[in-house]
């Protein structure tokens, strides 16, 4: 399996066609063509579909898998033999939404101090951020899953703790009793992926309610909260200026959900990585919540 093969697979995963895979690699399309034959050849299976994006096979996977660490090591060994140099690596890792808005900028302060590494971050639920670490799309991964992805390393980070939460009005206009009408409120979910609410609600005995808004964004899905659209459950990081200027209530003294967080890389002697997951760990440290706690 050459290099130049192994690229061609990665570009077509990255940019989604044969044509725009080889204008990234500056060839023509009919190399992109011919070096994947020459893959295919090597391996004796197929390693692409050709689709609107084009996805890799199984065995695709693997390869892409195989032409991101074989990528990463190339890259920190010439930026090693080029010492001086303004060469860059590149790293892509996979972040969920809410640690993004909150404890990871701590990391990506961090990494903002770096000049040799170009950080590609794929936004992802916690719980499917492994996937991403299995088809190769990314080298790093702050996912939910303890059990680490094959050829990989796990680190527990610590647990995320969410809230649920409503603007004053909202709150006081489902106000039932001593509590909150749980089963008839509106509740904003993230996405399709998002069981966070559903799951405390379960734990309630309430079933789905009735209006359930999507609202994809953690910056909007917070703002849509503060607006009244719905009752959600946000992490303590971004919940508690909202609490101490009053512009949002808490619903429940008791009720939380706690995720708890793990880093996942893989077992590659990269110092690159390990200096990410140092940065990483101490980002963690500072915010999360000790899963014992």
């Amino acid at each position: 399996m050459a290099p130049d093969q192994l690229a061609a697979l990665a570009a077509i995963v990255d940019q989604g066609t044969f044509e725009a895979a080889a204008r990234s690699l500056h060839v023509t399309t009919s190399a992109v063509s011919q070096r994947i034959r020459g893959l295919e050849a090597a391996v004796g299976q197929v390693v692409v579909r050709r689709a609107t994006p084009c996805v890799p096979t199984p065995a695709g996977e693997v390869l892409v898998r195989l032409a991101r660490q074989t990528a990463l090591l190339n890259a920190e060994a010439r930026a090693e033999l080029t010492a001086g140099s303004r060469s860059r690596v590149d790293l892509p890792i996979a972040v969920n939404a809410d640690s993004l808005a909150t404890w990871f900028r701590v990391a990506l302060r961090e990494v903002a101090s770096w000049d040799d590494v170009a950080l590609r971050i794929h936004v992802e639920d916690q719980a499917y951020s492994a996937d991403l670490l299995r088809r190769g799309d990314v080298l790093g991964a702050v996912t939910s899953d303890p059990v680490a992805v094959q050829g990989c390393v796990v680190e527990t980070l610590g647990a995320l703790r969410y809230r649920p939460a409503a603007s004053p009005e909202f709150a006081e206009r489902w106000r039932h009793g001593r509590g909150y009408d749980w089963a008839a409120m509106p509740v904003v979910v993230f996405n399709e992926k998002d069981a966070l609410q559903h799951e405390l609600l379960a734990a309630r005995g309430v079933a789905v309610p009735p209006v359930v808004h999507r609202v994809p964004t953690s910056a909007d899905f917070h703002e849509a909260i503060r607006l009244g659209l719905g009752w959600g459950l946000l992490p303590t990081p971004q919940l508690a200026p909202d609490l101490a200027a009053g512009d949002l209530v808490s619903l429940s003294a008791r009720d939380h959900v706690d995720v708890a967080l793990y880093w996942q890389r893989w077992r590659l002697d990269s110092p690159m990585l390990r200096r990410l997951g140092e940065a990483v760990r101490a980002a963690a440290a500072g915010t999360l919540r000790s899963p014992s706690a």
